[in-house]
C-alpha cells in the first residue's frame, strides 16, 4: 500500500500508465481502507493503445466502471471478453476475470473516467 506522501506525488498529476503503451492516468482520489477505490483520469493521444490483457487480484473480486467523457475521433474502441454492462459511455466489467483492452488512437483524443474497486 502507497502511502499518503506517495498518493499525494501522483495526485493531480499526469503519469504514464501501467501497460506502457502511450495512455497517461491522472490519480483524482484514493481510499485504501475497508472499501479500496480509484478513481482516475485516463488520457488517450494519438498512438496510444492498451493491448488486451488482465488484471489480477489476489483473493478478491476487481470491478472497474468506466465513463468515456470524450471519444476519439478515430480509434481508441474498448473491448471486453465479457462485461457486465456496457454502451457508448459505460463500461463495467471484471478486469481480474475478463480480457480488455483499447485500440490505438489514430486521430484526436480519448478522456476517460475510470473508478475502480476491490471486494473481498
Amino acid at each position: 500500500m502507497a502511502t499518503p506522501k506517495e498518493y499525494l506525488a501522483n495526485w493531480f498529476r499526469w503519469r504514464r500508465g501501467r501497460q506502457e503503451s502511450g495512455y497517461e492516468k491522472m490519480l483524482i482520489f484514493v481510499n485504501p481502507f475497508l472499501l479500496p477505490f480509484d478513481f482516475y483520469l485516463l488520457r488517450f493521444r494519438k498512438g496510444a493503445e492498451i493491448p488486451p490483457h488482465t488484471d489480477p487480484v489476489s483473493e478478491k473480486k476487481h470491478y472497474r466502471l468506466n465513463l468515456i467523457l470524450k471519444e476519439a475521433r478515430q480509434g481508441g474502441h474498448f473491448s471486453c471478453a465479457n462485461p457486465i454492462y456496457e454502451s457508448r459511455r459505460i463500461k463495467l466489467f471484471r478486469p481480474d476475470l475478463n480480457e480488455h483492452g483499447v485500440s490505438r488512437i489514430s486521430e484526436g483524443t480519448r478522456y476517460v473516467l475510470s473508478i475502480g474497486w476491490v471486494l473481498r
